[in-house]
């Protein structure tokens, strides 16, 4: 067993956002449990991380199985002693006309979206409940949902998945009033379009509708953006590393986003 100083586990690890998380928290100081469906990618990532002088271990999990999450979740705990931050990433963005989601389009996006982040929240609260407040308003806990811009407005041909992402924002509400008094915090970030595979895959599909290349696609979501280009994984990164680390500890129930200006609040 290695025993660090704090321990973070990310779901979605292996790719894109949930990637750039582990490494960010990785050079944060965080010993990283590398969670993800493809175990390749995560052995992939936890091998950066600890050829980059950090402490990571690979564990595979299907977030659509509630089993599945508390065990890998677990196994991470086993090998590092602790858990400090538990970060919900992992997720599915298919396009859906609303004219041609089928029982089996929702069932698969809601049961990995929405229910991975409730079984993240059960399994990261077994290990949080081993260790009380000593005082208030003390922190022993973090738990940080995925929530994007698709869960503060309503986007075209994303009923689905923007429906899962005003959920996490309802979930995370609701679970920040549940949890404050055992002294965990739990907060949401909110990317917009970040370039990654399942937006490329998203672009891509826009793109062969109209004939053009997947980087034409990307410069359209890249035009309603104010910032005037879309985010890299490492931009939202960065704002889980705020919610994870101690400048957030007095903020809870948030959901922060992070999308260059294409959404005010």
């Amino acid at each position: 067993m290695n025993n660090p100083t704090k321990v973070a586990v990310i779901t979605g690890a292996g790719q894109g956002i949930g990637r750039a998380i582990a490494v960010r928290l990785a050079k944060d100081g965080f010993a990283i449990g590398c969670l993800d469906r493809n175990i390749a990618t995560a052995k992939d990532v936890a091998g950066q991380i600890d050829a980059s002088g950090g402490n990571a271990i690979a564990v595979p999990v299907d977030v659509s199985e509630r089993d599945s999450v508390m065990e890998a979740v677990t196994a991470v705990v086993a090998h590092f002693g602790r858990l400090d931050v538990m970060v919900n990433n992992a997720g599915l963005g298919p396009i859906t006309k609303i004219e041609d989601i089928t029982p089996e389009i929702y069932r698969k996006v809601f049961d990995v979206n929405v229910g991975g982040t409730f079984w993240g929240i059960q399994a990261a609260l077994q290990h949080f409940n081993a260790r009380k407040p000593t005082k208030p308003g003390e922190i022993i806990g973090k738990i940080i949902n995925a929530s994007s811009q698709a869960g503060q407005v309503g986007n075209p041909d994303l009923a689905v998945y923007g429906a899962t992402k005003f959920a996490i924002r309802g979930i995370t509400q609701t679970a920040a009033k549940d949890l404050a008094n055992h002294g965990i915090t739990v907060n949401a970030y909110c990317p917009g379009i970040v370039r990654t595979p399942m937006m490329e895959g998203i672009a891509e599909t826009v793109a062969r509708e109209n004939g053009k290349s997947v980087e034409w696609g990307l410069e359209q979501w890249a035009k309603t953006v104010t910032l005037g280009r879309i985010s890299e994984p490492e931009d939202v990164a960065a704002c889980v590393s705020y919610l994870a680390g101690p400048d957030s500890d007095y903020m809870t129930g948030q959901a922060l986003i992070i999308d260059g200006g294409m959404v005010f609040n």
